[in-house]
């Protein structure tokens, strides 16, 4: 993959994970509603208990974890610091959400947008950052280059 595709599909998926960020920033109690719906209606064994036993309950923990996650991940797409690490932080991110919000959403075609985002991420974490990135453009410590 060129190194220009590579940088736009790393700011491509760094946006869409700053975008969902940016929803939670100003507070994450709207996500306690969906996030009881989803539990109760998710239909995978084992991840359903999880979800009602565990996720629910510690609900804020829960969120504000993601919010963090979703965060780092896009800045640190974005300027193409530590692509690797932070693409993968994005897959299991997206994985996390395409195992329990995603069964909240009855339209199929909106939740094909939680499933592009683990391709995306995937994508991302196995091709790198490209040459347009901060870490091979910039001296930095060894821990923010992949």
């Amino acid at each position: 993959m060129g190194g220009l595709l590579q940088a736009l599909c790393r700011v491509g998926i760094g946006a869409y994970w700053l975008y969902f960020a940016s929803q939670k920033w100003s507070g994450v109690g709207w996500v306690h509603p969906l996030m009881v719906t989803a539990a109760a209606r998710n239909p995978i064994p084992g991840v359903h208990e999880l979800l009602v036993q565990v996720v629910v309950p510690n609900w804020q923990l829960f969120a504000e974890a993601q919010t963090v996650g979703e965060t780092v991940a896009g800045a640190l797409l974005i300027l193409g610091l530590a692509t690797r690490p932070a693409a993968v932080l994005g897959v299991l991110l997206s994985l996390g959400l395409s195992l329990s919000i995603a069964f909240d959403i009855s339209d199929v075609g909106v939740r094909w947008l939680y499933y592009l985002a683990v391709v995306a991420s995937l994508g991302v974490a196995v091709n790198g950052s490209g040459s347009l990135a901060l870490e091979r453009l910039l001296p930095v410590p060894g821990w923010l280059r992949s």
